[in-house]
């Protein structure tokens, strides 16, 4: 516990590492809070169910052309694009506050849309930039102090932005996430990175957008990390689409899930804070595979109707998920050279996400058709399955240090 304290405070006393965080915590709020109130929006303007979903919809699709946005993180510098994709997000926001009707409903989606697109670019130009100004040794535990920040704010933020879309309606909740993106561009404005140029692009635009495939798939670390995370997500998005089939199994109210989803987010918090020294102590690939197996029991274990258990089985899942998703995103920084961590990124970030948008939706048809307890036990095998393939081949574990000392050599 000491050791995770005292790398905790040498990440926040390092200036760039702690004005990401404030970043973070800034843009994380709005867009969570913006998350909950599209989809009331849309509802309450048109009162179907089908027109809300598609506001999620709209925000995820994106992550698709994930390699092709994470280009875009490679051919400029960094901090500059972050600076103006927070200015464009917050500029086209504050048109959301003339949609009163139905009519003006394609704008919101069109906002949400480019708002998806937007975040694939941020997200791949904020982890390149951040392998490059945080000492690589403290890379994990900010990516973990990331994950809590993050999952900190999905406890909060959705709350206060229900409270101001029932007090103000949803443009009110449109100006409060343009206003925090315009506080983020002031915070990665005074992020001090020196960045040389990137070098002219060679070969066509096919070749240069797969090269972050092409590492992903040939580095024996990095290709079953990022695999196994696309195969969590995947089971994840199964498990989370039985959740209402869980809470009637313990004779609660549908709102009880809000319950559940705190827990399993004070869990998320939790891992985010230990999971720089376990990533040290045990490895990318150990810590990953021992996120699983906890996910894989949290899963199968929601089949048994009992509220403590699924308490515990919430908590589990919480801590279980965050740690595979760290363990990838951190080794994807360390392992990779600086020119081709936007890429690199963006499409790991594509092979893990995206199959939890899939997930999703065979849960959600599968659940009318199966009985619950049935698919969370097989969702529960498959997860289990997966940490074993991560760890069948330990030599490829061990760390390769070339691509590590390759991705310091674009900046200064």
């Amino acid at each position: 516990m000491t050791t995770t304290r005292w790398t905790t405070v040498r990440v926040l006393r390092d200036r760039n590492a702690g004005l990401y965080l404030t970043g973070v915590v800034i843009s994380g709020f709005g867009t969570s809070a913006l998350w909950l109130a599209s989809g009331v929006w849309v509802k309450d303007l048109t009162g179907s169910d089908g027109l809300a979903a598609l506001c999620v919809l709209a925000m995820w699709a994106p992550t698709l052309a994930g390699p092709l946005l994470g280009t875009l993180a490679d051919r400029v510098r960094r901090r500059p694009l972050l600076i103006a994709t927070s200015l464009l997000m917050a500029g086209l926001l504050l048109t959301l506050c003339g949609v009163g009707s139905p009519g003006g409903l394609w704008l919101l989606y069109a906002v949400l849309f480019v708002y998806g697109a937007s975040g694939v670019v941020h997200d791949a130009a904020e982890s390149a930039l951040i392998a490059t100004a945080v000492d690589r040794s403290l890379l994990g535990d900010f990516n973990g102090l990331r994950m809590t920040a993050n999952e900190g704010m999905k406890l909060l933020a959705p709350l206060a932005g229900a409270a101001l879309y029932t007090a103000y309606g949803g443009a009110a909740v449109a100006f409060l996430d343009a206003v925090t993106f315009l506080l983020a561009a002031v915070v990665y404005a005074l992020l001090r990175v020196p960045e040389d140029r990137p070098a002219p692009p060679s070969g066509g635009r096919r070749e240069r957008t797969a090269e972050g495939a092409r590492h992903l798939r040939s580095h024996p670390l990095l290709r079953p990390l990022v695999l196994a995370g696309g195969a969590t997500m995947l089971c994840a998005g199964l498990s989370g689409a039985l959740i209402y089939a869980v809470v009637e199994d313990l004779g609660r109210s549908p709102a009880y899930a809000g319950v559940l989803y705190a827990v399993q987010g004070a869990g998320s918090v939790a891992v985010g804070l230990l999971s720089g020294p376990a990533l040290r102590r045990f490895g990318p690939r150990r810590f990953a595979a021992c996120g699983i197996v906890l996910l894989s029991a949290g899963v199968a274990l929601r089949a048994v109707p009992d509220d403590v258990l699924a308490w515990v089985c919430s908590a589990a899942i919480g801590v279980g998920l965050p740690a595979v998703l760290i363990a990838t995103l951190t080794a994807v920084q360390q392992e990779t050279p600086a020119p081709l961590l936007g890429r690199a990124t963006a499409t790991a970030n594509t092979v893990v996400f995206s199959p939890n948008v899939l997930g999703l939706a065979v849960g959600a048809a599968l659940v009318e058709l199966l009985d619950h307890r049935l698919l969370l036990a097989a969702a529960g095998g498959a997860l289990a399955v997966t940490a074993a393939l991560l760890l069948r081949h330990p030599t490829g574990s061990a760390r390769t240090t070339a691509p590590a000392q390759r991705s310091g050599s674009g900046t200064t």
